[in-house]
């Protein structure tokens, strides 16, 4: 049976981290960096390298939604309603004001929901400095060239609006500090591979969100904190299947509590609010240049549902499969999120033949968990333990 309540760590560092969450994008440090007189950009896709923007003494924060089911009618207004409903909630956000902190917008050319999110936030929100960039769907030399040229192309752009140059001492050691955080929410993660985790999905979760919401070097500071507290901790949570969650963007823990409720723990993810997101180093010393560099980590890394083939994305969700022993793989598909609807079939008989289940929830961005879901998770979970016997 359910627990009806969510579980907890008892981590107090976890706290700093819900606080930057439950405040964004009204939270003391982007409050503090504009004070200073200091500049705050938002990105729109992890395929906007972060880096450069770090690197010209920006606060970079990315572009979300509502973290819970609300009205969107201005959202509705400008985008049309079979765009997915997370363009439509940062569009909400963006129209109601709650961006207007922003001094410039980085956007991606990977989906059609994202990209006609950016023309409309430009044309009817607007902010002194855009840019979007061109990303491949290929993982080809051709296509690394490509995108290479789109990523020197946004320094160039910057540095016009800038008005100064960024050196390359300053990129090197921008590229540093993101691999620090990489580095970092790597190891956390490694706690989920215990055979009793000492920390919950949601609760991995929050801190995932803050990651793209303050400045890093503090983040990074509140991760050691944290990582500290969780080896020190006594903490080891059962359950009753180990889960993992793919498909499209998701930024509410709550969900991820919801599934944890019916006692399924969350032991990894496939998101581009997460895993994608910081999947993978770069590696300055390998290439001839900085931008090249650059170029080669965000265009091969663990791949977004737009990029073909498929196989390299289905082969990364296996591997994280075997790693944390996952007894079933939870898609959440926003409606109308093409991309990953598309590849749900695929990714199902991928994992069938490993002997994984999969349960398909399609849901608006945003949802907590009702009690159809909760009652579908339940069965899942049923339906696991049956196997098992």
């Amino acid at each position: 049976m359910a627990t009806g309540t969510a579980k907890s760590s008892g981590l107090q560092t976890l706290e700093k981290f819900r606080e930057v969450n439950r405040t964004f994008p009204d939270t003391a440090q982007i409050r503090e960096r504009k004070q200073r007189g200091g500049r705050v950009f938002g990105f729109l896709c992890t395929y906007v390298p972060e880096e450069i923007l770090h690197a010209a003494g920006l606060l970079s924060v990315r572009i979300t939604g509502y973290d819970r089911e609300t009205d969107l009618d201005d959202g509705n207004a400008y985008l049309y309603v079979n765009n997915c409903s997370f363009s439509r909630s940062c569009l909400q956000m963006g129209l109601a004001g709650e961006y207007d902190f922003l001094d410039g917008v980085v956007g991606a050319s990977t989906c059609d929901g994202a990209r006609r999110l950016f023309d409309v936030w430009r044309t009817y929100i607007g902010t002194p400095f855009h840019h979007v960039l061109s990303v491949p769907r290929k993982y080809s030399e051709e296509a690394v060239l490509l995108y290479h040229r789109e990523v020197v192309r946004f320094q160039q752009h910057l540095e016009e609006f800038l008005e100064t140059e960024i050196p390359d001492d300053a990129l090197r050691a921008s590229i540093e500090l993101y691999n620090e955080s990489r580095r970092l929410l790597h190891a956390l993660y490694e706690y989920r591979t215990r055979d009793h985790p000492p920390v919950t999905g949601a609760e991995v979760m929050e801190v995932s969100n803050a990651s793209y919401r303050m400045p890093k070097e503090l983040f990074n500071e509140w991760l050691k904190e944290l990582l500290e507290e969780i080896e020190a901790s006594k903490v080891a949570h059962t359950y009753r299947a180990r889960l993992m969650v793919v498909g499209s963007v998701l930024t509410n823990p709550e969900f991820i509590a919801s599934i944890e409720n019916e006692g399924g723990l969350v032991v990894t993810d496939e998101l581009c609010t997460s895993t994608r997101y910081w999947g993978d180093l770069v590696y300055p010393e390998k290439f001839d240049s900085l931008q090249e560099a650059l170029a080669h980590r965000y265009l091969n890394n663990f791949p977004c549902a737009r990029m073909y083939p498929s196989d390299e994305r289905f082969n990364r969700i296996i591997e994280y499969v075997e790693k944390f022993r996952v007894d079933g793989v939870v898609s959440q598909i926003i409606r109308y999120c093409v991309p990953y609807a598309h590849d749900v079939p695929l990714l199902t008989k991928r994992l069938a033949a490993i002997g994984v289940p999969v349960l398909g929830l399609d849901l608006e961005y945003g949802t907590s968990g009702s009690g159809q879901i909760a009652t579908r998770v339940q069965a899942f979970i049923e339906m696991i333990e049956g196997r098992k016997k």
